[in-house]
This record gives C-alpha cells, sequence and structure tokens, in this order.
C-alpha cells in the first residue's frame, strides 16, 4: 500500500497498533536506485509475513518524512503499538528480513 498524506499514513498506523500488527514504512523515492533495487524483495516480504507494509514517496509525502526524521532514502522505520522500535537506512537485503521476523512475533 502507498500513502501520500500524513494523516493517512497515521490513521493506517494506529489501525495496525489497534489489531497489534507490526507496520514497516519504506521511505522510498523515484529516482533513488538502491530504493528501486530492493523494491521486489520488500513486495515478496509483504506476502510474506502477516504485517502492515506501507511505501511513502518522500517527495509526494514529505511531512511524513520530516516527522519521523527520514533525510537519506530507503529508510524503513518499524512501528509497533504506534511507536517506532526500529529502523534500518540503506538497502541492506539481509537485514530488513531479519528485523521484519524478529519484529513481527
Amino acid at each position: 500500500h502507498e500513502s501520500s498524506s500524513l494523516s493517512d499514513l497515521e490513521s493506517k498506523i494506529q489501525s495496525a497498533a489497534l489489531q497489534n500488527k507490526l507496520t514497516i514504512i519504506d521511505f522510498t523515492a523515484t529516482w533513488c536506485g538502491p530504493c528501486k533495487a530492493i523494491a521486489p524483495l520488500y513486495k515478496e516480504l509483504s506476502e510474506e509475513f502477516d504485517a502492515q507494509f506501507i511505501k511513502v514517496d518522500v517527495d509526494e509525502n514529505p511531512d511524513a518524512a520530516q516527522k519521523y526524521g527520514v533525510s537519506a532514502m530507503p529508510t524503513f522505520l518499524f512501528i509497533k503499538g504506534g511507536e517506532v522500535v526500529d529502523r534500518l537506512m540503506g538497502a541492506n537485503a539481509a537485514r530488513l528480513k531479519e528485523l521484519i521476523a524478529e519484529w513481527s512475533l
């Protein structure tokens, strides 16, 4: 799922928190090479794990990037219970999978 506004993103985060589900946000940009490289894996992981996966284009939704202090792409945020519990900067496929597995328990 893509999220184009901060209010939309926050409502998705709250909804997942009520269901006790992990939310993973991929802060990305169309001009970012590493973002494009890891996109297929992110999609694959979204089908493998029972969590909410959201993509945020920082150019379309700068308010969300600013709120969460995202300055480099890709940045992955892990949110549980409405709070950021972890973050991963860069297209590190192995670490991304590890963190999703760890936090989705």
